[in-house]
């Protein structure tokens, strides 16, 4: 199945390069960066020095929290953009979908297609024309972050658009295709059971 980003949606400056998934070098999603409206790296004015307290106070979000945070409001700025624009009531599994394919464009994983001399090949040896898009793990990961952060912020578990049956098809027939494109399992390994001691009777008494 070959995506491709929906014409109608929001563009981005980023291009496709490199290796990976939605996560850049610290697994956080690389495109969602253009749609922050913050700048991290400024330092505070001498005026400010009251809410540099505060905020210096308060406790730090774990890496997962941050991440979720950041994915709940790049979405929420996609919705914006989307032209015509849509708020979150009226968002549906297929807006969803409409915006894991959007994603593609910004992909870092090469999808080999069945033409490609490497298709099924782990390690090619060599560079190919093939498309570039979201690795399976990380549109999953990203699916579940949004899933929770939707039901966070006042979102009913029964018409949460993250979890509608069209996505998870979505995702499943994402896994079976690269899996099968690049050669790789995504299979979870089952865990071995620890063998419990069996209990053997005693043996019985000596004879006197």
């Amino acid at each position: 199945m070959d995506l491709i980003p929906n014409p109608d949606s929001p563009r981005s400056d980023h291009s496709g390069g490199g290796g990976g998934g939605v996560g850049g070098p610290s697994n956080s999603p690389h495109c969602f960066a253009s749609f922050s409206s913050a700048t991290p790296g400024a330092a505070p004015s001498s005026s400010s020095s009251t809410s540099t307290t505060t905020s210096s106070s308060s406790p730090s979000l774990s890496r997962y929290e941050s991440q979720k945070r950041r994915d709940w409001n790049t979405f929420g700025q996609y919705l914006k953009n989307h032209r015509p624009p849509l708020s979150l009531a009226r968002c549906s599994g297929a807006h969803v979908l409409e915006f894991l394919r959007y994603l593609d464009q910004f992909g870092k994983t090469k999808v080999h297609t069945q033409m490609c001399p490497f298709f099924g090949h782990p390690n090619p040896p060599a560079p190919c024309p093939c498309p570039l898009r979201q690795a399976w793990g990380s549109l999953d990961a990203l699916i579940g972050r949004l899933r929770a952060a939707y039901e966070e912020n006042g979102g009913k578990p029964e018409s949460n658009p993250f979890g509608a049956r069209a996505v998870r098809l979505y995702l499943r027939e994402v896994r079976e295709i690269q899996s099968k494109a690049r050669g790789v399992s995504y299979e979870k390994k089952k865990r071995k059971k620890p063998q419990q001691d069996q209990q053997h009777p005693p043996p019985p008494p000596a004879a006197a």
